[in-house]
């Protein structure tokens, strides 16, 4: 006994050289240790932006003459937007916000460079999809600063009059769906997929592994059930819990955040239950990969950290590398993120969301496949 209680290098050594062998026995919880600092280190360091810039706009050319395409040129020159289309009446711009397929609609009047040469200060219209404000802050910011300077090349000589200490022109932003930029219409309706995804993948990827660790497997595979059927089983109960999560935040948003909630309700619940289902199936998938609910655990925590920040929940997803977009749009969340924006705070319907619906069904149909192939495996 008291050998035993002075500290031996022979059993120190013995210990830590078991565990060196434990670990390369788990492979799985040996890769996740090494995978999760890489990939933060990869997601911070290069795909996270506060500044986007490149953001896609359109433009309403009233007034083509010189002055005008000069100004034009100046702000595509600053780098902070790209212009992607030419919209000719008020309801084509309007469409693309609505729609997203650009952030911006900047507005030339006809009487543009006519009222400029009078000195009479013409209008210059920034429409701006706002339910992101910090996607939007920092380009209108430079935008308004570059009003100032633009156009100093063209008001020389006989315009030199038009220089002075005040601005020249009148630029007026509309920032629609959310003019007050509130944080909250933004961050508030994104929690609802945020927590959706950490809860049903989690909660599923235990599934199957609980019933290994728990010696029921064996009853489970003894029963004259399909695959599918047993996941699908597994996947209907934890629906029911996605809805009461989905109200309860709903309520919230409502209430205590005063969301407003211009889209169909039944629609945003149509919507969540694809989106439970897809998440709940990649944590079926998880359950039948992982040998232990540790392992399934790290899986689940190794989808949902790109998960949060790739969808645009934290940072603007167009500030983000097109690579790191290309990835964002394979997760169910990035779509997601934009029908509950679009559905609560832009009244979309149905057809204005089906393409990001379609996405997050197709993704579920997948990882649901692999799970019940990967389960039929395990019965061989």
């Amino acid at each position: 006994m008291s050998r035993l209680r002075h500290f031996s290098s022979t059993r120190f050594f013995a210990i830590v050289i078991k565990e060196f062998i434990q670990m390369g026995r788990d492979r799985v919880t040996f890769g996740m240790m090494v995978g999760i600092p890489l990939v933060q280190l990869t997601l911070f360091g290069f795909a996270i932006n506060s500044d986007p810039k490149h953001l896609p706009a359109a433009v309403r050319m009233a007034d083509k003459g010189p002055i005008a395409r000069s100004l034009l040129s100046a702000i595509r020159n600053s780098g902070y937007v790209d212009f992607v289309a030419e919209v000719r009446s008020e309801t084509e711009a309007r469409a693309a916000l609505e729609h997203g397929d650009v952030q911006f609609v900047i507005t030339f009047p006809p009487s543009f460079s006519r009222d400029l040469l009078r000195g009479d200060k013409p209008a210059l219209l920034i429409e701006a999809d706002a339910t992101d404000p910090g996607a939007t802050s920092n380009a209108i910011s430079t935008i308004r600063a570059l009003i100032g300077t633009a156009l100093r090349n063209d008001i020389k000589g006989p315009l030199a009059y038009l220089a002075g200490s005040e601005p020249i022109i009148d630029l007026r932003v509309h920032a629609l769906y959310n003019p007050e930029a509130i944080t909250q219409y933004n961050i508030v309706p994104g929690l609802m997929g945020v927590v959706l995804t950490m809860t049903m993948v989690m909660i599923t990827a235990l599934a199957i592994t609980r019933e290994r660790e728990r010696g029921t497997m064996e009853n489970l595979l003894s029963m004259p059930t399909r695959p599918f059927e047993v996941l699908a089983g597994k996947i209907i109960p934890y629906i029911l819990v996605g809805y009461v999560q989905v109200v309860l935040i709903l309520v919230a948003a409502h209430f205590l955040f005063h969301v407003p909630m211009l889209g169909s309700l039944a629609l945003l619940f149509l919507v969540a239950l694809v989106f439970i289902t897809a998440n709940l199936a990649v944590g079926i998938m998880f359950s039948t990969l992982a040998t232990n609910q540790l392992q399934a655990v790290q899986m689940s925590f190794f989808f949902f950290l790109p998960s949060l920040l790739l969808s645009g929940f934290m940072f603007p997803f167009r500030g983000m590398p097109v690579w790191a977009q290309h990835i964002g749009e394979v997760l169910p969340l990035t779509h997601f993120l934009r029908i509950i924006r679009g559905v609560l705070l832009k009244g979309s319907t149905l057809a204005d969301i089906s393409l990001q619906l379609w996405q997050i069904g197709l993704f579920g149909a997948v990882v649901m496949v692999i799970g019940v192939k990967r389960y039929r495996q395990t019965l061989d």
